[in-house]
């Protein structure tokens, strides 16, 4: 492990620093909970995007928690591994702990600082939360020498205060001090001035990177990170598709291109390899399910689309003349087609490396028998079904319930049923039958009957994998047991959405009878996070 903290903040004047927080502050966003072997995919892809920084978690959250960031930490180069607490001593060393094999560590403190929280939340005056602050900084510096500061709740308090504390935490040894627009409330100039005025006030500031982190309630995440930037910020915290709580973070893609695009304005660049930006967007919509809008910037499915005859007519004479960055800039694909039925192992391999997953050999050969038997039921195999493949091979639930069989009867003028045949975690095979409202219903129904599992059903969504009559449909669905206080998500996929959907509802039932025989029954949706 080697000790040094990141080159000195006068080294990058000419250089924003990426910060990304998917696996923290992105995996607050209800939904988006990944488990081990997602998050560590995730992370070898961050690192090969070229990000400087990976919030890898908040390890006093939770023993899941922690042992992600540990692993993440002793397995992951190239980025610095940075894990968040709070300004206390338990927080900082159980932090500590998580990322100290890290090639690069970085402990990330955070305290409130706005009069609101201070009254409200903290019940602390201005005093206290200075010596918390300091003491947190100090703890965290005997231990690791990249210390990053953050004030919550930056963007509504005092600025002589904020001042003040930002001052204290530099002297206390904070390497790096991140400004939070917490509940995404200031409008660009002001953050920008909010800034400017940290950089130009507090005497010491040299002695730090100046950092953003802005969320998006008003949708103005993206533009109050670049006007920082101009202000002098020199890192910005952000997110792979914007996710993160309420409505979200900082998207990193947009800010990427934003500065690559207007360089000149900037006068900054990023160490992010462009081109992996459409892949890690994609690998996150797998893994997570939170599908990106068509229309969303740089990496939705609009982003390059030409549809008016005008901007087509343009397009075909100089590609100029309509768009200000080139797909291959972004790493979007001229054809995402790769796989037919004859395809062997080496071009499926060939394939999830230039996707950006890293797989064992065993793995490898689970998703290439997926894929042949997947090539036997759809003529063409294309990126986002291998995809979801390869997210099949991720995931930690096990199986106790398995389906063996399926049977419905559903139409106008008919009784909707279902008939199940399931493994039991025993290996019995029982079978069972249900009527519903519709084929669907009648299958959850069925599958409540031979599993014992009661829940509500809280979402449900299908959504088409790739184009055609014959694509696979992803089914995303969310249980919600009331005895547990507790929600599931399921996901599956088939060329047949029935069988996806039943397919789906037993992911998330294992998923209950894994927690339940773990004696852990935590939320795994909305998990405990902190609000920076």
């Amino acid at each position: 492990m080697s000790a040094d903290p990141m080159s000195s903040p006068a080294q990058d004047r000419d250089r924003v620093r990426i910060f990304d927080t998917t696996l923290r502050d992105g995996e607050q966003s209800p939904g988006a909970s990944m488990n081990l072997a997602e998050k560590l995919e995730l992370a070898r892809a961050l690192a090969g995007l070229g990000v400087d920084v990976i919030e890898a978690g908040f390890p006093i959250a939770s023993v899941g928690d922690f042992e992600s960031v540990r692993a993440i930490a002793a397995e992951v180069a190239g980025s610095t591994v940075c894990g968040l607490a709070r300004c206390n001593d338990r927080d900082i060393d159980r932090a500590w702990e998580a990322v100290r094999f890290a090639q690069r560590p970085r402990i990330h403190v955070f305290l409130a600082t706005s009069p609101i929280h201070r009254e409200h939340k903290l019940r602390m005056s201005r005093e206290q939360v200075v010596e918390r602050a300091v003491a947190g900084v100090r703890r965290a510096v005997a231990a690791c020498p990249d210390v990053e500061f953050s004030p919550e709740d930056a963007g509504r308090t005092e600025p002589e205060f904020l001042r003040e504390v930002i001052q204290a935490v530099i002297e206390a040894g904070a390497t790096t001090v991140n400004i939070p627009d917490t509940v995404g409330y200031l409008l660009p100039h002001q953050y920008g001035a909010m800034i400017a005025d940290l950089a130009a006030n507090v005497p010491n500031i040299g002695q730090a990177v100046i950092s953003t982190h802005c969320h998006d309630d008003l949708g103005l995440a993206v533009a109050n990170s670049l006007a920082g930037v101009r202000a002098g910020a020199r890192q910005v915290e952000c997110t792979i598709n914007g996710i993160g709580e309420r409505a979200g973070n900082a998207a990193l893609e947009e800010i990427v291109m934003a500065i690559k695009t207007h360089r000149g304005e900037f006068g900054v660049d990023t160490a992010v390899k462009t081109e992996r930006l459409y892949p890690v967007s994609r690998m996150l919509t797998t893994i997570t399910g939170l599908a990106v809008q068509r229309n969303k910037a740089i990496v939705g499915r609009n982003a390059f689309a030409h549809e008016s005859g005008i901007h087509q007519d343009g397009m075909l004479k100089n590609r100029s003349t309509y768009e200000i960055m080139r797909p291959e800039d972004v790493g979007v694909p001229q054809t995402d087609l790769v796989l037919g039925k004859h395809s062997g192992r080496h071009a499926l391999r060939d394939r999830v490396a230039e996707m950006g997953y890293t797989l064992t050999d065993e793995q490898v050969e689970a998703v290439f028998n997926d894929f042949k038997a997947l090539a036997d039921k759809k003529k063409e195999v294309y990126d986002d079904d291998l995809a979801v493949l390869i997210d099949r091979q991720l995931g930690d639930v096990p199986a106790s319930w398995k389906l063996i069989s399926l049977h419905t009867t559903a139409g106008t003028d008919l009784l909707p049923t279902a008939t199940v045949a399931i493994q039991r975690p025993d290996g019995e095979i029982v079978r069972d039958a249900a009527i519903g409202d519709g084929p669907v219903d009648a299958i959850f129904k069925a599958v409540e009957r031979v599993t014992g599992v009661h829940a509500d059903l809280h979402e449900f969504v299908v959504r088409s994998v790739t184009q055609g009559k014959d694509a696979q449909g992803e089914v995303t669905l969310e249980l919600a047991v009331e005895s547990a206080d507790a929600s599931f998500r399921g996901r599956a996929a088939s060329t047949d959405i029935i069988e996806a959907s039943a397919l789906a509802y037993l992911n998330a039932v294992n998923a209950i009878t894994a927690r339940q025989a773990r004696g852990q029954n935590r939320e795994v949706i909305g998990r405990p996070g902190a609000g920076v």
